[in-house]
């Protein structure tokens, strides 16, 4: 018996595609443009220590629900991001990399060249407080339910009131309040609204420009969840959010036995005292000390790396054995301290990170 199988319906490993199988096949898709007029290469700047772009990608393959994971962009760096943090590439054309082009332009794109693709799964790189149960419980409405359409929505308690040219002098109408019987939060179930986190479509509907849907559904997310990026202000608001909303991964039952630090410019304040005598002090944070004991109460073994360097402070050029300052700083911790080479704790630090696990 001899099988032929349609490159057509070949993934990217070169084995048969859910199509082959009689299962949709469900792509995961970030549109990245690197022509961000708000915040310039918004999508790969530093959230939280992490790209932006990864928050919402590292959702998507720990989701375990999306066959392909995909990111379309028209710039090299964001390319890049996106392939270290697991993600493959479309590299849209120009046409759809202008100011006027359309999310759904760049999505029929998409479709177009990957024709084994059956569900979009349209993410937004803005929406980092974005987690994997999400993404599994929207897409079942999809293929389990029989939508066309899902998208995320978040209740909010916000009375709106008609806009008016003030120049007419014209009352404004309010539209979801009456004015005499103000609800109290508590007695009001709020409205709900778009937040721009996902948008979920069959290739049906995206051919068809989502101009005749079938079923079409909401999925509503809790308002921890609903974080959007458009402006600078947003950013640290945004930071403080997902540092306590958002998905750092999977769990991982690891033991921390020893933790590795530099001492310069970590745990230091970052200020250089001279005395009049000549002598160079640093300042040791406290709370770093506590983390310290905190460490080693869970005998976590802590080692400090100091290392002989030169500063250029105020126009000065001091030469500064932080070796020794540490060892006066943290004599009584019970650390132990290393006296190495610029290049020794360069890469030390680089091989090391952070700590090692065992």
């Amino acid at each position: 018996m001899i099988m032929i199988i349609s490159e057509r319906f070949l993934c990217d490993s070169g084995r048969p595609s859910n199509r082959c199988t009689g299962q949709p096949h469900r792509a995961a898709l970030i549109l990245a443009r690197g022509g961000s007029k708000g915040i310039p290469l918004k999508n790969i700047k530093s959230l939280a220590g992490v790209p932006l772009i990864a928050w919402v990608l590292r959702a998507a393959l720990d989701s375990e629900v999306v066959d392909s994971v995909w990111v379309s962009t028209d710039h090299d760096e964001i390319e890049r991001v996106a392939r270290v943090w697991g993600a493959k590439v479309h590299r849209r054309s120009p046409e759809v990399s202008k100011d006027s082009s359309s999310s759904l332009e760049t999505i029929q794109e998409f479709i177009r060249l990957r024709p084994e693709v059956d569900i979009v799964c349209h993410i937004q790189a803005t929406s980092p407080c974005l987690h994997p149960h999400h993404i599994r419980e929207a897409l079942q409405m999809i293929t389990e339910q029989g939508c066309d359409y899902v998208f995320s929505v978040v209740r909010r308690h916000q009375f709106h009131w008609e806009e008016v040219d003030k120049k007419e002098g014209k009352n404004p109408t309010p539209l979801n309040i009456d004015v005499a019987h103000r609800p109290r939060r508590q007695d009001w179930r709020g409205e709900l609204y778009e937040n721009g986190s996902f948008y979920f479509s069959t290739r049906k509907a995206l051919e068809n420009g989502l101009k005749q849907l079938g079923k079409i559904a909401y999925y509503e997310m809790l308002p921890e969840y609903s974080v959007d990026i458009d402006v600078d202000i947003d950013w640290p608001v945004a930071e403080q959010r997902v540092l306590r909303f958002g998905y750092f991964g999977r769990e991982e039952n690891a033991a921390v036995r020893l933790f590795l630090c530099k001492v310069s410019g970590c745990l230091t304040n970052g200020q250089i005292i001279t005395s009049v005598s000549g002598e160079d002090h640093v300042a040791i944070n406290a709370r770093d000390v506590a983390g310290i004991h905190m460490l080693q109460r869970e005998n976590i073994e802590v080692q400090s790396c100091g290392l002989v360097q030169i500063i250029c402070y105020n126009c000065y050029t001091v030469k500064k054995n932080t070796s020794y300052v540490v060892n006066r700083a943290f004599r009584g911790y019970m650390c132990k301290i290393h006296s190495l080479g610029s290049r020794g704790v360069s890469l030390l630090i680089r091989s090391v990170w952070v700590a090692v696990i065992t």
